[in-house]
């Protein structure tokens, strides 16, 4: 049996700066070896353990898809020693990725439904995995409308501003960008994430939300939801707390009995109503 602790050794063939602050960067990745990139077989909504050797290692949802074999991609954040390493690795560098771990969107249950996915700030990487995997040829008949929400504090800090374009061009999604407050040259929607969505209005008939983002976005997008009529049990929510070990040991993301790495991060709000409110 593998040692779930020991990395799979990847090579970093992208890095890309996201955003205008410089504090986002995507990292892309390929396996060294072939058998560690065919045990590695995740859906959107998981995520796994990077590892930049001899600094340590930090939990990142998956940003790639499924649908896109042969990489996996993370949109890091630089706040920590292990992050700070990784924003300073080239390209070239060898490190490891270890997973891949938690449950993911329930993928079975959303075929055939309509979907309102709604993102916040770079907590939309698991979302770009979700959306890309729902877009691709192979699986778009499988769903519904797809709706989909995203917003940041400036149009700098968007991800993926590319894909975002493309998006939009598509007949297949109705992609809604927004920015907290006016910005030269920006003419889509200003307003909070929260806010917008309730303006959008997106019908809760047939339909599930899928909400990831900074805490106090999905606090606020929560009664939204319940006002338009999505039940507590088509609320699906995506958790990062405390994460560190990632396979339910030290203990550090538990939620009353629940592991957030281990029974999550994807979590029905229906199930998150029977846990205490600590996430």
């Amino acid at each position: 049996m593998k040692n779930p602790y020991v990395p799979a050794p990847v090579k970093l063939v992208r890095h890309v700066v996201e955003t205008d602050d410089n504090l986002i960067h995507s990292f892309t990745f390929q396996f060294l070896k072939e058998e560690d990139e065919k045990a590695f077989v995740y859906r959107p909504g998981q995520f796994a353990e990077v590892c930049v050797f001899g600094k340590g290692e930090s939990p990142f949802g998956m940003a790639s898809s499924p649908t896109e074999p042969g990489i996996l991609k993370f949109s890091v954040a630089r706040v920590g020693v292990v992050t700070s390493a990784l924003h300073e690795m080239p390209e070239g560098s060898i490190l490891g990725v270890r997973g891949p771990l938690g449950n993911s969107y329930p993928l079975e249950e959303f075929k055939g439904k309509n979907l309102v996915i709604i993102g916040g700030g770079f907590a939309f990487t698991t979302l770009r995995s979700l959306t890309t995997y729902i877009l691709h040829p192979d699986n778009r008949g499988d769903f519904g409308e797809l709706t989909v929400i995203y917003g940041a504090r400036n149009p700098g800090l968007l991800l993926y501003k590319d894909e975002l374009a493309g998006w939009e061009k598509r007949s297949d999604i109705n992609l809604i960008c927004t920015i907290d407050a006016p910005a030269d040259g920006w003419q889509k929607k200003v307003g909070f994430v929260p806010a917008v969505t309730k303006e959008v209005a997106p019908s809760s008939a047939d339909a599930y939300a899928v909400v990831c983002g900074p805490p106090v976005m999905i606090r606020f997008t929560i009664p939204v939801l319940e006002e338009l009529g999505f039940p507590p049990e088509r609320i699906i929510l995506s958790l990062e707390n405390r994460m560190k070990c990632g396979i339910g040991m030290c203990g550090r993301c538990n939620v009353g009995n629940k592991f957030v790495c281990k029974d999550g991060p994807v979590f029905s709000k229906a199930q998150l109503n029977k846990l205490p409110p600590e996430y």
